[in-house]
């Protein structure tokens, strides 16, 4: 799991997915003659189609692009939820808010920007992730660390891959192995399985060989490997993979809905 995925991932979630945790309108992104634009619930357009790209919001803004060209493509800025344009275009690519920062790409290179879209910590990462839990994955020469809100680097780079940290716990890779750290850049649990996703609820899938299981934050299994794909638990269950067929199960492993196409 790469972090070009984990980015493209985000992409595709902030995309879709409409305002999670948000008491304001919600607003949908549309795709109509070539331009993209907002919905609400009814259908009704609210920011009429006008940006040649555009992601959900996310702390009540949304990145959006305009003046694309094939040769050249275009600038990333930011809207509010009545269509104004609050941070101008200029950034050569753009992603979601995140505990009140973004992140931005200048000249190739990663940094972050505020809600007034000043740059607070300068572009100078290979590949990043949002900030979560205070802290950030950045890349640097080709090996991962973790930096705080003023760009300080918190945990030096020297993971293969790293994600977010997720209730105090980042799964991180070493080789092709995957393990969790803690906020100090400690091993919680050592490296060992062959994927690995976020703590969710005590719990995090893992996998081992081809079987997907989950373990608790010691490391040790609760729910054996035995599935093709674990999602994270969600309100005390989790959607599980067996063959093509999908289930839900509960934190003992147990079925409260066998798996069906």
């Amino acid at each position: 799991m790469s972090k070009g995925r984990i980015l493209f991932v985000m992409l595709i979630v902030v995309s879709m997915v409409p305002n999670m945790g948000c008491k304001q309108k919600k607003l949908y992104p549309i795709y109509s003659g070539g331009k993209s634009g907002y919905i609400d619930k009814t259908g009704k357009i609210v920011i009429k189609p006008q940006f040649d790209d555009a992601f959900g919001f996310s702390e009540g803004l949304a990145a959006v692009m305009i003046g694309y060209t094939w040769a050249y493509g275009g600038k990333w800025g930011y809207i509010d939820k009545t269509g104004k344009i609050v941070i101008k275009p200029q950034f050569n690519k753009a992603f979601a808010f995140s505990e009140g920062l973004a992140v931005v790409m200048i000249g190739g290179k990663w940094g972050y920007i505020d809600k007034k879209g000043k740059i607070v910590i300068n572009p100078q990462f290979d590949n990043v992730s949002g900030f979560s839990e205070g802290l950030a994955a950045v890349e640097i020469g080709g090996k991962w660390g973790y930096i705080n809100k003023k760009g300080k680097i918190v945990i030096n780079p020297q993971f293969d891959d790293a994600w977010d940290f997720s209730e105090g716990l980042a799964n991180v890779k070493i080789g092709y192995k995957w393990g969790y750290i803690d906020k100090t850049g400690r091993y919680v649990i050592n490296p060992q399985f062959d994927d690995a996703s976020d703590f969710s609820e005590g719990l995090a899938a893992v996998k081992h060989g081809k079987w997907w299981g989950y373990i608790d934050k010691t490391g040790k299994y609760v729910v054996e490997p035995q599935f093709d794909l674990a999602r994270e638990f969600s309100g005390g269950i989790a959607m599980v993979q067996v063959g093509d067929k999908y289930g839900y199960i509960d934190k003992t492993g147990k079925y409260i809905w066998n798996p069906t196409n």
